[in-house]
C-alpha cells in the first residue's frame, strides 16, 4: 500500500479533473498545462503552444476536502455571439456555465499566480486557500460564431444572433 495523497496532490488531481469537465460529454482536445504535486513542470512545446492557441482557462480546488473545484477564464469572455462546449472555463459575461459543482469565479487574473515565462499559472489563491492549479489552452476553432452557417451543438433556433437564439446557423424555431 502507499502512503494517502498529500494536499498538493490532491489539488493537482482535483484541477485534472475539473479541466477535462465538459458538460455537453463532447470530446475536445485540449492542452493542459501547469505544475506536478511536487513542483515540477509538465513538459510543452511551442508547437504545442502555437496549435492550441486559445488560452482558455485555470481550473483548481480540492474535491478531496470538499473545499470544490473552481475555474477561470485566461482568456477574453466569449462574445455575445460565440459560444463552445469548453464552457465550463471559459464562458461570456452572462453565461451561468451550470458545470456542478465546478464554480465559475471570473478571471484567472484575480486569483492567480503566472510562471516566469507567463505560459500557465503556478498558484490560485480563492477564499484564503493556496492551489495548485492547471491552465488550459484550446484550438481557435472550438469556439463557435453565430452566424457561421453551422448550427453547433451549443446553438440554438430562434430569431436572433446570440448561441441561444441563432436564426442565421439554426433557423426559426417552428
Amino acid at each position: 500500500g502507499g502512503q494517502p495523497a498529500t494536499v498538493a496532490e490532491q489539488q493537482v488531481v482535483s484541477a485534472c479533473l475539473a479541466a477535462h469537465a465538459n458538460k455537453y460529454g463532447m470530446h475536445v482536445n485540449i492542452s493542459v498545462l501547469g505544475r506536478d504535486a511536487v513542483g515540477g513542470a509538465m513538459p510543452y512545446s511551442t508547437d504545442e503552444l502555437n496549435t492550441f492557441a486559445e488560452k482558455e482557462a485555470c481550473f483548481f480546488g480540492n474535491l478531496f476536502t470538499g473545499e470544490g473545484t473552481f475555474a477561470a477564464n485566461d482568456g477574453a469572455y466569449l462574445d455575445y455571439d460565440e459560444s463552445t462546449v469548453r464552457t465550463c472555463g471559459l464562458s461570456s459575461w452572462s453565461e451561468t456555465t451550470a458545470c456542478t459543482p465546478m464554480k465559475h469565479v471570473g478571471a484567472c487574473r484575480y486569483y492567480c499566480t503566472l510562471d516566469a515565462t507567463r505560459t500557465y499559472y503556478t498558484r490560485c489563491t480563492y477564499n484564503g486557500v493556496n492551489y495548485r492549479p492547471i491552465t488550459t489552452r484550446m484550438l481557435p476553432q472550438d469556439i463557435y460564431r453565430c452566424g457561421d452557417g453551422v448550427c453547433q451543438l451549443t446553438e440554438k433556433c430562434g430569431g436572433s444572433n446570440t448561441p441561444d437564439s441563432c436564426a442565421a446557423d439554426c433557423g426559426a424555431c417552428k
